[in-house]
């Protein structure tokens, strides 16, 4: 068995897929997760506290709305990230279930379809039906190729939407937090810049790190993040001017 030295440690290569600090698929799904929550936590509550600020330029009326709004915004978050995954889990078993139907009730037309995603794979003669032959062999082989080839559908695992939605919801607390940090120490106005660009540069960073630990260029990433969040924030700023709440004499 081939081994990998990783820190100092010999690892045999067929356990790495299920060593847990190892896992791709799982470091992919919490990272998901945390930019899920975070970012959308982050702008959302930015945007809030940007048309308050504006809107009333009250340091207290600022700090209540943007509390509302974080707390708020992580159960909502959080309860989503369950939903979606659970309803994921539901379609993916709902679809599989359709399938092993499929393969009882028409198995030659299914067995056409295997054929048909080998051959537009570059397969054919003898080569092409042996493969044919041997996924049509057993009903589960069968209806995984199904599922992965023709429906483009990779199984959900239910167990996971708890986890989920524990990371998105505490993800979007900390991002929604952020925003608010400078309206603690400084006037509401140098707060609402403060809170822009402090905001801008943790979406900088969580693009980037998103590109490194992905795919892309980490300043590319991590400008397009920015950007796109602290505009979207900005909106909540334009509602707060055109609402803006007249001084009292």
């Amino acid at each position: 068995m081939t081994e990998l030295n990783i820190d100092n440690r010999d690892i045999p290569r067929t356990d790495l897929h299920h060593h847990n600090n190892l896992d791709p698929h799982k470091k992919a799904s919490a990272l998901s997760d945390i930019i899920l929550g975070g970012q959308d936590g982050l702008v959302n509550v930015l945007g809030v506290i940007l048309g308050i600020a504006a809107a009333t330029g009250d340091v207290y009326v600022v700090m209540v709305a943007g509390l509302a709004a974080t707390f708020a915004e992580s159960v909502s978050m959080g309860a989503v990230a369950y939903t979606s995954t659970v309803a994921d889990a539901d379609f993916y078993e709902s679809e599989r279930e359709r399938e092993y139907r499929h393969i009882q009730e028409v198995p030659s037309l299914e067995k056409e379809e295997i054929r048909g995603i080998y051959a537009r794979k570059g397969f054919s003669g003898e080569l092409l039906e042996h493969i044919v032959e041997t996924i049509t062999a057993n009903q589960d082989v069968w209806v995984a190729v199904m599922m992965a080839e023709e429906l483009m559908l990779q199984p959900v695992n239910r167990k996971l939407a708890l986890r989920s939605a524990i990371i998105v919801g505490i993800a979007a607390i900390i991002g929604s937090l952020i925003p608010l940090l400078p309206f603690l120490f400084v006037q509401v106005t140098t707060a609402m810049v403060l809170a822009v660009a402090l905001s801008a540069a943790v979406l900088f960073v969580v693009g980037a790190i998103k590109a490194r630990m992905t795919i892309g260029h980490p300043g590319k990433s991590g400008l397009e993040m920015a950007v796109i969040g602290t505009v979207s924030a900005l909106v909540g700023y334009a509602v707060g001017m055109l609402l803006k709440v007249p001084a009292v004499p």
